[in-house]
């Protein structure tokens, strides 16, 4: 199976491009390396993969991994009407897993330009290519926080939507939008995961693990936002992408003949944990305690999440089994390798 992955440079495209690598599919991965965060992190990844760094910065050059004969990374924007229309041409792929996007809750109060140019333009383009270049199946990252100023636990993907407290909530939720309008118009099987709080090893500097280990680990305190009253549906990336795989894996059909060719699925560990908790995996594993700063809680920000993950577990067997002390000593083993403590 040919299978392009976009944001394979980021945290959950870096493992899944590596996942599917080891299953023996053909992977092209595509990533425009932005500096929304620290690049070089984002260089190491692809290099982990065989992609020379030197070669990935060349915009548009499809550049072929040294250490996976089926692997080729291209830098590219989504947003791109000339070069990525090509790539599809060319490439003829069987599944696209769209997970290329501009993140970041907080940073859509200041950049929100951003999110449209990525989020909503690069995937009506993502979009466009698949419908007229007959991709079998697109799959694509949406997010937990589509579910706003929803109150109900644990959510379900039949709860409302409607009322998003970020720009990039409102993003994803419009993805789910327009994948559910190119179903029905063209006929082609999508398939969006809301993706709750993924952690682990090569995970975004701007994520709680990291920014929490990174200040313990180096004697500054934490931020703490709303005085520690925060509860997250931590889910451990090798989970996450378990999940990932066994949708690319099975096409729809193969799974229930009369599933509707658009569907939304929940992808998380299925629990709910105390933020508290969390730095004490973190304290624990690096043997330090940490001085926090509790803060007021931040715009766009929610108290709790909890993902209901029944439908992918009926579907899928999907079934998350990471406990969050296992994940976070992994994560932490990884940090002190990675930056040499």
């Amino acid at each position: 199976m040919k299978v392009l992955v976009t944001g394979a440079a980021g945290f959950i495209g870096y493992h899944l491009s590596q996942n599917l690598i080891k299953n023996g599919h053909q992977i092209i991965g595509l990533d425009n390396i932005n500096d929304y965060y620290d690049i070089n992190l984002k260089f190491d990844r692809i290099e982990q993969l065989g992609i020379d760094r030197k070669e990935a910065s060349i915009y548009g050059s499809m550049v072929q991994s040294v250490t996976h004969s089926n692997f080729k990374f291209v830098k590219s924007n989504l947003e791109d009407r000339g070069l990525l229309p090509r790539i599809f041409e060319a490439e003829k792929f069987d599944v696209v897993c769209n997970l290329a996007a501009q993140a970041g809750v907080r940073y859509s109060l200041e950049n929100p330009e951003a999110y449209i140019d990525s989020n909503i333009v690069g995937f009506l383009n993502v979009l466009e290519c698949c419908r007229n270049y007959e991709v079998k199946h697109l799959v694509y990252a949406s997010s937990s926080s589509v579910y706003g100023t929803n109150k109900e636990i644990p959510f379900r993907t039949d709860h409302r939507v409607d009322n998003p407290i970020s720009l990039y909530a409102a993003s994803k939720k419009s993805n789910e939008l327009m994948a559910h309008t190119y179903s029905h118009l063209f006929g082609f099987p999508t398939t969006g995961l809301r993706f709750f709080t993924v952690y682990g090893p090569w995970g975004r500097p701007d994520m709680a693990l990291f920014l929490f280990t990174d200040a313990i680990a180096k004697g500054n305190p934490i931020k703490v936002f709303n005085k520690g009253n925060m509860q997250r549906d931590f889910t451990y990336i090798d989970d996450i992408v378990e999940g990932v795989v066994r949708i690319i894996e099975n096409p729809v059909n193969s799974v229930d003949k009369s599933r509707p060719l658009y569907k939304v699925y929940n992808i998380g560990n299925s629990t709910s944990v105390k933020l508290d908790d969390f730095i004490q995996a973190i304290e624990h594993n690096l043997g330090i305690k940490a001085e926090r700063v509790l803060l007021p809680m931040q715009p766009g920000d929610v108290e709790r999440t909890w993902a209901d993950v029944s439908d992918l577990e009926q579907d899928y067997d999907y079934i998350p089994n990471t406990p969050i002390t296992e994940g976070v000593g992994k994560f932490v083993n990884w940090y002190k390798l990675h930056y040499k403590l």
